[in-house]
């Protein structure tokens, strides 16, 4: 949530302009927050605990999804209270931080990319969709997607060190990505060659939407065919707001020259529907659409509130 672009004596000045603003920032942070955390750790834990979702390649992904997005959720959280309470970390402390945050952040819309790419397989193709879409080749894809997502953050580091001198590798920061990017060539490189990626991974989402859709009107009662079709929409709607969360801080930049005051409500406001909301997605698309995983969901819920209800009878 740090700004792209400030140093660490604006960025200080900029979160004590307004103390009470801070304050109910870093509440509704929270409050917002954490709720989706309990869920996506929710949906973990059934996940780890059915047979069935870790060996199906769309569950697997999904699973994959819902690690990235509890990953990015606790380290942004993180990163928001050291920064709300003005917390300087050595810069050498927040390199790890940072390229962790980074991996994860492109990893996102990789794992959309996938499970778009699965459903098109699994409806256009249902003959070869056993043969294709296997656990095995479900984590070689997984595995793939962190090897082109630590690519970036690994390449940024070694410049950094090699070219860094042992004071700035020493100075106390807080934790954002433009600290291992000094140079605002390499800042402006890094946002375009993310939206490129992601532009790439749309033209793979849209021929995917267009196949499932042409296949739903030649099966017009194929109700699998139809589904597919709106959690690819879903999809297309969460890269949206992967690339909108890439945008933001280049607008934040413009309006923080004119008023600040401003600079931290569009700031505020981006964060919470941008970073937290495109996380909320992943809940959304599997957790509460499909039949499978939501009655697990509710099977569970269901059996840990009676072993509640029969723990506190037993006490009265």
């Amino acid at each position: 949530m740090a700004s792209q672009n400030a140093s660490v004596d604006e960025q200080m000045q900029l979160i004590q302009v307004d103390p009470v603003r801070r304050n109910i920032s870093l509440a509704l942070t929270q409050i917002i927050v954490w709720p989706f955390i309990y869920l996506i750790f929710l949906m973990l834990l059934i996940f780890s605990k059915i047979e069935t979702f870790r060996t199906e390649t769309r569950y697997i992904l999904f699973g994959h999804s819902l690690l990235v997005d509890l990953i990015f959720l606790c380290l942004t959280d993180l990163i928001v209270l050291l920064s709300y309470n003005f917390v300087l970390i050595p810069l050498h402390f927040c390199i790890p931080i940072c390229m962790l945050t980074e991996a994860i952040a492109v990893s996102a819309p990789l794992t959309i990319g996938a499970m778009c790419v699965e459903r098109y397989v699994a409806i256009c193709m249902p003959l070869r969709h056993h043969a294709i879409s296997t656990s095995r080749r479900a984590i070689m894809v997984i595995l793939l997607i962190w090897i082109l997502s630590s690519i970036n953050p690994f390449v940024d580091m070694f410049i950094l060190v090699s070219t860094a001198s042992h004071e700035y590798l020493s100075q106390l920061t807080h934790c954002h990505y433009e600290i291992m990017i000094p140079e605002k060539i390499r800042h402006v490189a890094r946002g375009l060659l993310y939206i490129v990626g992601l532009v790439v991974i749309l033209i793979i989402e849209v021929f995917c939407y267009v196949m499932i859709y042409l296949a739903a009107r030649a099966a017009s009662g194929d109700k699998s065919a139809s589904k597919g079709q709106r959690t690819i929409s879903l999809h297309i709607i969460q890269l949206f707001l992967c690339t909108s969360e890439v945008i933001c801080p280049y607008i934040e930049s413009v309006v923080m020259q004119y008023d600040i005051q401003s600079y931290l409500t569009v700031r505020f406001i981006n964060f919470l529907a941008f970073s937290i909301t495109s996380r909320a997605v992943s809940p959304l698309v599997y957790g509460f659409r499909d039949e499978k995983f939501y009655a697990a969901m509710a099977y569970y819920i269901r059996c840990k509130n009676n072993v509640i209800s029969s723990g506190t009878e037993k006490q009265t």
